[in-house]
């Protein structure tokens, strides 16, 4: 496994890897390794002969009094924890090399990044869009990997890779929960013990909404009145938004069909925490398919 740090190596390598015919993967990542970034560098071994781990923690979607400081980084423990895996390249930029002095063109994404997550920190969607763009322009893959659980990134970046006609195909992986079904986060690594414990609410309240909807409970305002409840009975945890969307453009429905995405983000302590579920899906896969030809 080889590390690469300046975009003229990472462009050489990408290139060499083309002209012999590999497909080959990028799996972004801001490093601080854990089990959800590694079923994507499985999927993309399955899929690709050559797979690239981007690890760079992108301080342009951090905005004012985020974390941006004190975000996990260790290179070192990633570099262990990825080496069995087979990948083939790390692409570990300095924030100078990839924002030198003078830059200043970024890429400024639309609707799809303007509520929730977009709501809730402004400008994030815009430093992801910009990086994003940079990581496929630098490697040009074939495939790009993503979780499910940043779902509106991932409508972000299909969005731009249509806007900007970018050769990538996308590919989602579903959510990797922790036994007692936490998603695996790095910023869970900030949860105290009674934080951690608490943080299952973002999971219970999902799971209700699943079981609702499973019962035959079509109705969103009543789905978000017992997310909300579920939350209400965990008073360590701060809930920032419940939503019930269609997955395409993230309107909010007012009745509930399958393949519509019910949403959470809450703050248990200092820690801001993301989740969310497919109603009447099994996985990411099973949604269905843009009408506006973003996938």
């Amino acid at each position: 496994m080889d590390v690469i740090t300046s975009i003229g190596d990472m462009k050489a390598y990408a290139r060499l890897a083309r002209s012999g015919g590999k497909k080959l993967a990028l799996v972004p990542t801001m490093g601080a390794v854990h089990g959800g970034h590694l079923s994507l560098v499985r999927r993309a071994k399955e899929e690709c002969q050559a797979v690239v781990v981007s690890i760079f923690v992108n301080p342009t979607q951090f905005g004012p009094g985020e974390d941006e400081a004190r975000y996990p980084r260790d290179l070192a423990g990633d570099l262990v924890t990825l080496g069995p895996l087979g990948v083939d390249v790390v692409f570990s930029p300095s924030v100078v090399e990839m924002y030198p002095q003078g830059f200043e063109t970024f890429v400024e994404p639309g609707q799809s990044a303007a509520s929730l997550e977009g709501a809730c920190r402004p400008g994030h969607f815009r430093g992801v869009a910009t990086v994003v763009s940079k990581l496929l322009n630098i490697v040009r893959p074939d495939f790009a990997y993503f979780g499910q659980k940043d779902f509106q990134q991932t409508l972000v970046v299909r969005r731009l890779i249509k806007d900007l006609n970018l050769d990538v195909q996308v590919v989602v992986c579903p959510i990797v929960r922790e036994p007692d079904g936490l998603a695996k986060s790095s910023r869970n690594a900030y949860l105290s013990a009674p934080d951690r414990k608490a943080a299952l609410v973002l999971h219970r309240s999902l799971r209700r909404a699943e079981e609702l909807f499973r019962a035959g409970g079509a109705r969103a305002d009543r789905v978000l009145n017992e997310m909300r409840a579920v939350f209400s009975a965990e008073p360590r945890a701060k809930l920032e938004y419940a939503a019930v969307v269609e997955p395409v453009r993230l309107e909010p429905v007012e009745v509930i069909t399958p393949g519509c995405v019910a949403l959470v983000a809450a703050r248990l302590g200092t820690t801001r925490l993301i989740d969310n579920v497919f109603l009447g899906a099994t996985e990411e896969g099973d949604r269905p398919r843009s009408m506006d030809g973003t996938e």
